[in-house]
């Protein structure tokens, strides 16, 4: 069933430290470190409306943040029980329809460049590859999505 995609509250906090735990912790070992998602301030980002979630229970988490000329993707999150149900295509597709309603042209996000499902995942869904920098201790690979405006029939 789908579920809406909802702005997160304080109550969903633990459900979403859950989720975000469970969707990144198998690439602890792969990259060597945490992956910054699961040191994230979800309690700020709640209240400063960035987080949204869906499912009952929470099973997929996004955090997305407006720049001035951009949105970016901070993190998206999908419990692996939840895994090849359209749940991360559907959160990929409300940022689209966030950044649109925000006027915002364009998406970015980052992966590490250890976490190659994303680098096959994000292209399928319209990112280009931007650049690949090292970030403090994370080796990421950047990407931006263009936002078209909204048709007349969207709106």
């Amino acid at each position: 069933m789908d579920h809406p995609i909802c702005p997160a509250t304080a109550a969903d906090i633990d459900a979403i430290e859950a989720v975000t735990d469970a969707a990144y912790r198998p690439y602890v070992a792969r990259i060597g470190i945490r992956p910054a998602p699961m040191d994230a301030d979800h309690t700020t980002d709640i209240a400063a409306g960035r987080v949204f979630v869906t499912g009952d229970p929470v099973m997929g988490v996004l955090v997305l943040v407006p720049e001035p000329d951009h949105l970016v993707l901070e993190s998206i999150a999908v419990h692996p029980d939840a895994h090849r149900q359209g749940m991360g295509k559907r959160l990929l597709a409300f940022a689209d329809t966030h950044a649109r309603a925000l006027g915002l042209p364009e998406i970015r996000l980052y992966t590490n460049a250890l976490m190659w499902e994303n680098q096959e995942i994000y292209p399928r869904y319209g990112y280009e590859v931007t650049e690949r920098r090292r970030d403090g201790q994370y080796d990421r690979v950047h990407y931006r999505k263009r936002i078209p405006e909204a048709t007349h029939d969207e709106r």
